[in-house]
């Protein structure tokens, strides 16, 4: 493969001849502080054994510089060794040493080792983000996670700095302004989830004990820690209250002790994921870190991820996938316990499945319908296919067939399969084939036939009721039709809903069974009274679309919010907010459902989602002629439910939030400015930091929100979110020279970090700025494969995602992108599926905006 990519053969190949026996890996990062410092020096020492002496291979390297290489005493002449992404060795003995020194380069994508100055102490902070490959940015390495090897890191940083890594540091000694931390030797670990953070960060300090059945204390240090100016915001007893209760619960699930000695959890500026799971040492994105008030959503959703990145100590950190065609080894795995073990160890959170049905598996809905959707178990060719595969296919409907899975062979089965997992596989590497044989010796199932349907195949099956009734009302048949390219296996319960006599929708009947085959009857409810509602897949215990016959679609028409249940509910408005999507129903009808219901929605998260999808709907899928009513109805109805909301609570924050996004007219944006000023007041409505960004981007967009303004508010919040803020307000205003600028600004330098590529990508594609941004389709096309080669992977993807022309929902840009696929064939295969998944989006608009035209 050219460049920077690595092919799965490659590594097969290398894989093949290699075992890397230990890595000894030196930082000096001394310099960082310095903003005029582009490098810092990287030395490593890797000792590795070769089945075939004579043989040749290459290390992996990105690096401004290489200043020497020695294989086994013999200095190679780094010009003729470095190719600018691989250090090539030839006449390998049985058993070898190799060096490298470099000069690699501080990072400003959140690729490899990123560097951040803090706005508002002038503070430096360092921390490293490697998934899939970006280790070899910082040392050399066989970057591709079979070659485990135990790792050994000595890191040189300033003196005022406190440095981690994923062992306990065993020295720190001072020299000359400087402190140089050296670390045990880690267990046998994966290149990618090596981590180093380093800087003056806050910390909390805490251990967690437990007993094991063995009679030995197994005691692990925990420490949480942000950036020094966070501190007075890090609420870290509500962080390490659920990572106490997380390590008890995967103890007694698992019965494999935690086998990394530490828990640190560090919250990072300027991160691109949500958290990434280094064994010992787990990084955070910083928004987690709450600087103004959030609904408890937030906090349930962190609360997740602590959760989802401690599976990964077991499911993907002690044991790993071989090569990234599992990549679902470990992320549908941890996406499953994350929400299973928010209810399951007892946190406050216990409507995580309501989240995971309502929030989780639409993302995985999406996914699984767009053309390039693949399987679970998915064909990775080389590294930018792995990139890519972090979607919602490898995350929330690989958990989603995890709950199947263990609805199908029952839960003791299916954890007493992964404690033997871990046993047998312990600092390994495993195959689907590895976990599919444990499983079935677990739960007496067949799991071939299982894996075939729901891990080897792609796309999602829509399951419909068909009911008919007597003259009386008594139901003669009810059964469950099954659609889709491959119909597969679903255990499932129908249940069955009446009003009780307050008028709430109540299940009245319950059924499980198993649906196979296209049609598949529901034998015991023949003879019962016909229900107001059927809904298939009560209890959300399959991943599949879900129909309704015509009378349960209209008693939710009539009665959705009167639904009693939580989880049923949630299931109802996914439901119908699919239907949308497929051109089944009106946008403008689904936006009067969450007009009419949202009001009552008792949980803050789905009523979150509910206002993204009917932003969404207005925005994307409603008749042109239609929209600007829509939006107007959208923003009275926020600004109704606002007034009516419980002071103070987190309903009436979700709907102040709804309103900034949908304020359109005078009296919106009258409240919304008299709301900044404090002319305005909302009873029990704290206005701010984060709240006031949030309105003054509606003002920004409306055109009512001038640069010395946006100056005025940064110089009140100088600080890292402040700035990103303003830059998203800069270029959502309705100008022609607010465009071009955030235009420019990303394409034309690569200066930018990551933060404020993503901030001025969101403010340029406001939706309401059609005419603005209809100017760059021409442009976008044009410039993709030169974005693609020049920029690093993240950026290129944020490029090419981002800008992509998505609200001029019009056939001219449907052709537009239908013209660049056809004329660029053989680009780079994973930048082509962001353009097929971004015209696949656009395709989708244009149904539904004919099944909404009028």
């Amino acid at each position: 493969m050219p460049g920077k990519n690595l092919s799965r053969d490659e590594a097969q190949q290398r894989a093949s001849i290699l075992t890397v026996d230990a890595y000894r890996v030196r930082l000096d990062v001394t310099s960082a502080p310095d903003p005029a410092a582009a490098t810092f020096r990287s030395t490593t020492t890797i000792a590795f054994r070769c089945a075939e002496p004579g043989a040749s291979t290459f290390v992996d390297l990105l690096a401004p510089a290489v200043r020497a290489v020695t294989l086994n005493g013999r200095a190679l002449d780094p010009a003729a060794a470095y190719d600018g992404a691989r250090v090539h060795v030839d006449g390998l003995a049985a058993e070898n040493v190799l060096t490298v020194e470099a000069d690699c380069a501080y990072s400003r994508t959140g690729e490899g080792l990123h560097r951040f100055t803090d706005p508002a102490d002038g503070e430096t902070y360092l921390y490293t983000h490697y998934e899939p490959a970006d280790a070899r940015r910082v040392f050399a390495t066989f970057e591709q996670p079979d070659l485990k090897a135990p790792f050994t890191f000595t890191v040189s940083a300033p003196a005022a700095w406190d440095v981690w890594s994923n062992a306990p540091h065993q020295a720190v000694t001072a020299e000359d302004g400087a402190r140089t931390w050296e670390f045990a030797p880690t267990q046998p670990i994966s290149t990618y989830l090596t981590a180093v953070v380093a800087g003056p960060y806050h910390v909390a300090r805490d251990h967690y004990s437990r007993t094991l059945d063995d009679g030995t204390v197994l005691d692990i240090p925990l420490s949480a820690m942000c950036r020094r100016s966070l501190a007075p915001y890090f609420d870290a007893d509500e962080i390490l209250g659920v990572t106490k209760l997380g390590l008890d619960f995967f103890h007694e699930r698992f019965a494999y002790p935690y086998p990394f000695g530490k828990y640190d959890q560090a919250f990072v500026p300027e991160y691109n994921i949500g958290a990434m799971e280094n064994p010992g040492c787990v990084t955070f994105r910083e928004e987690f870190v709450f600087r103004s008030k959030v609904t408890d959503a937030a906090y349930e959703g962190r609360a997740n991820v602590v959760l989802h990145e401690m599976a990964h100590m077991w499911f993907g950190d002690l044991v790993t996938m071989r090569w990234w065609d599992d990549l679902w080894l470990k992320e549908s795995f941890a996406d499953f316990m994350g929400s299973y073990g928010l209810v399951g160890a007892g946190t406050r959170y216990q409507s995580a499945w309501v989240t995971f049905a309502n929030q989780r598996k639409a993302w995985a809905y999406r996914q699984d319908q767009f053309p390039t959707t693949h399987p679970i178990t998915a064909d990775i060719r080389d590294l930018e296919d792995a990139k890519l595969n972090f979607d919602g296919i490898t995350y929330a409907k690989g958990a989603s067939v995890l709950k199947q899975l263990v609805a199908y062979a029952g839960a003791e089965a299916f954890f007493e399969g992964a404690r033997r997992y871990f046993q047998r596989h312990a600092f390994g590497n495993t195959e689907l084939a590895d976990l599919l044989d444990i499983l079935e010796e677990t739960s007496g199932r067949d799991l071939e036939s299982w894996a075939a349907a729901w891990l080897q195949t792609a796309g999602v099956n829509t399951l419909t009721p068909q009911l008919t009734a007597d003259a009386e009302g008594r139901i003669t048949e009810l059964a469950v039709l099954q659609d889709g390219e491959v119909l597969r296996p679903h255990r499932i319960a129908v249940g069955l809903y009446d009003r009780d006599d307050d008028g709430a929708l109540v299940r009245t009947a319950r059924f499980e069974l198993d649906v196979t085959g296209a049609r598949t009857a529901v034998a015991e409810a023949v003879g019962l009274a016909r229900p107001a509602l059927v809904l298939l897949n009560d209890d959300d215990l399959t991943y599949c679309k879900i129909r309704f016959d015509e009378e349960s679609l209209e008693t939710l028409r009539t009665g959705l919010g009167d639904i009693k249940d939580d989880l049923a509910r949630a299931l109802a408005w996914s439901a119908v907010w699919n239907l949308t999507r497929d051109a089944l129903m009106p946008a403008r009808d689904y936006v009067a459902l969450v007009l009419r219901f949202a009001g009552q929605e008792a949980n803050i998260g789905v009523l979150q989602s509910l206002h993204t999808q009917a932003k969404g709907a207005v925005d994307l899928y409603a008749d042109p002629a239609w929209r600007g009513e829509g939006g107007r109805l959208l923003a009275d109805g926020a600004l109704h439910e606002l007034r009516a909301a419980a002071p103070g609570g987190d309903h009436q924050l979700a709907w102040a939030r709804f309103l900034a996004q949908t304020a359109n007219g005078s009296e919106h944006l009258g409240l919304v400015r008299g709301l900044l000023a404090g002319t305005a007041r909302i009873d029990g409505l704290e206005v701010d930091q984060e709240l006031r960004w949030s309105l003054w981007l509606a003002l920004a967009a409306a055109g009512q929100a001038g640069e010395e303004e946006l100056a005025g508010e940064l110089a009140a919040d100088n600080t890292a979110g402040g700035r990103r803020q303003h830059t998203q307000c800069l270029a959502a205003r309705p100008t022609p020279e607010a465009k071009a600028a955030a235009w420019s600004a990303v394409i034309d330098s690569d200066e930018l970090p990551n933060a404020l590529v993503e901030a001025n990508i969101a403010g340029f594609a406001v939706p309401g700025h059609r005419d603005l941004t209809a100017l760059y389709a021409g442009p976008y096309f044009k410039l993709l494969e030169r974005v693609w080669a020049e920029r690093t992977i993240e950026i290129a993807m944020r490029i090419v995602g981002g800008f992509f022309p998505q609200a001029q929902v019009d056939e001219a840009t449907l052709a537009e992108a239908d013209g660049w696929l056809a004329g660029h064939p053989d680009a780079a295969p994973a930048l082509r599926r962001l353009v097929l998944e971004r015209r696949d989006d656009l395709a989708r608009a244009l149904r539904a905006q004919a099944c909404d035209r009028v």
